[in-house]
């Protein structure tokens, strides 16, 4: 019944909005691997309701217990099994619902499919089955975070009010979770409308994965682009995906549109990271457009399961506008497919790891590594250009030294000994300087 997520990471979620829990089971865990509770409870929190006055009041704490997999902070290599408990269901107030159609929500489909449904808030279908997505896409960010890939999802748009500016340190200081503070004010300020009129209103949300590899995804039908889109689409209230430039991309030429390429890699990135359905090491960028909560207390027409016509009015404990609350989930479902997908790449890498094979990879990245020297080389030519016009000097000892520890600390967040970039990094400075003095 489409519980299950994944090919290599495998997740599968259950339980019901007013059940007795949530949760989730991971399969294909390597043993061994530092498990993290921490940071999968910091992005349930970020995901929970009741976390402030623009969302849903349903003051449920989310606490996350494990029940299997994990055995003195390392994972066991077996299925590990997740759980959150649901402390503060109201059954009661959907009672008066048992009968009928809420507009907007799988009450009619899920009946029509499976002949039987969970009246209680959605049941399956409610937001709440996300718990369990993001519990999981926190352990996949974990894993990822340790290749230096990092995935950030914000709100840009809330009814007609858009961001213009992306302030990553301003994302988590709002409730909107927006990166503009200005547009944040004025999308509360439209939520806080909406709910005064007990209507809703939709938006949507970028999310940016950076320092992906090239490589990832397959030509045909498993496309990077592809498990994305259908993993983003999969959440419920998205209505809509693009990458890159998306829809925008119908109004463009190939010429404008065609990430032309030169000696440093891309000069432009409107395919959003992705080509022939593979990553291109750029990074991937895509939109969500978020629907209206289907929840509000305006009346609205609708029938019941003997097919009488209705008036009704949904009242009780809804987020008017879900975007904040989605953008974990975002985050969680780019994690899993990333995740997903890189582990699939090195067991294609394993599974042709002869001497040849392996020496061919180590050829690609010095390559690659040539090709950001010579990069390099040209705009130390255009510094060394500046310098001469100002008279000034070639040689800036101090700076020089700073860029030395500098590169060493990048060197030591990445897992590579800040040592080696202290006597290697020195020769790179002293070629950028022949260049300039040239």
């Amino acid at each position: 019944m489409s519980n299950t997520f994944g090919e290599c990471f495998r997740v599968l979620t259950f339980g019901e909005s007013h059940g007795r829990a949530v949760g989730v089971v991971i399969d294909g865990v390597r043993p061994g691997l530092d498990f993290d509770i921490t940071a999968i409870q910091q992005d349930l929190d970020r995901r929970r309701p009741g976390q402030n006055p623009l969302v849903s009041p349903r003051p449920e704490k989310d606490r996350i217990e494990v029940l299997s997999g994990v055995f003195q902070g390392k994972t066991l290599g077996t299925p590990i099994a997740l759980l959150v408990p649901n402390t503060d269901q109201d059954a009661e107030a959907y009672k008066a619902l048992r009968d009928v159609f809420r507009p907007g929500h799988a009450d009619y489909t899920v009946l029509k499919k499976y002949g039987i449904r969970d009246h209680r808030g959605g049941g399956r279908s409610s937001g709440r089955e996300t718990v369990a997505r993001v519990a999981a896409g926190a352990l996949a960010k974990t894993e990822l975070a340790k290749q230096a890939i990092h995935i950030r999802a914000y709100t840009v748009q809330v009814g007609t009010v858009k961001a213009r500016r992306i302030d990553p340190d301003e994302i988590e200081q709002n409730p909107l979770r927006c990166p503009d503070k200005k547009a944040a004010k004025k999308m509360e300020e439209m939520i806080r409308a909406c709910r005064s009129e007990g209507d809703s209103v939709g938006g949507i949300v970028e999310v940016v994965a950076r320092g992906v590899p090239s490589g990832l995804g397959d030509p045909v039908f498993r496309k990077l682009d592809a498990e994305i889109a259908g993993a983003l689409m999969s959440i419920g209230g998205v209505k809509g995906v693009e990458i890159g430039k998306g829809f925008q991309a119908a109004l463009m030429r190939g010429s404008d549109h065609n990430d032309q390429m030169g000696r440093g890699g891309f000069k432009t990135n409107h395919a959003g990271g992705i080509l022939g359905g593979i990553s291109t090491g750029q990074e991937i960028r895509a939109r969500i457009a978020v629907k209206p909560t289907p929840s509000i207390e305006k009346e609205q027409a609708t029938i019941d399961v003997l097919g009488r016509e209705r008036r009704i009015s949904v009242s009780g404990r809804h987020d008017v506008c879900i975007c904040p609350r989605i953008v974990p989930v975002a985050e969680a479902m780019m994690a899993l497919v990333l995740y997903d997908a890189l582990l699939s790449q090195r067991n294609i890498e394993e599974t042709a790891g002869d001497l040849e094979c392996l020496r061919g990879q180590i050829d690609s990245v010095d390559h690659r590594l040539i090709q950001l020297l010579v990069e390099r080389g040209r705009i130390s030519q255009a510094v060394g250009r500046w310098k001469k016009q100002r008279g000034l000097a070639i040689r800036d000892r101090r700076r020089e030294t700073d860029m030395v520890e500098q590169r060493a600390r990048w060197a030591e967040e990445l897992g590579l000994s800040g040592e080696i970039i202290r006597r290697l990094f020195p020769h790179v400075l002293k070629t950028s300087r022949q260049i300039q003095e040239k």
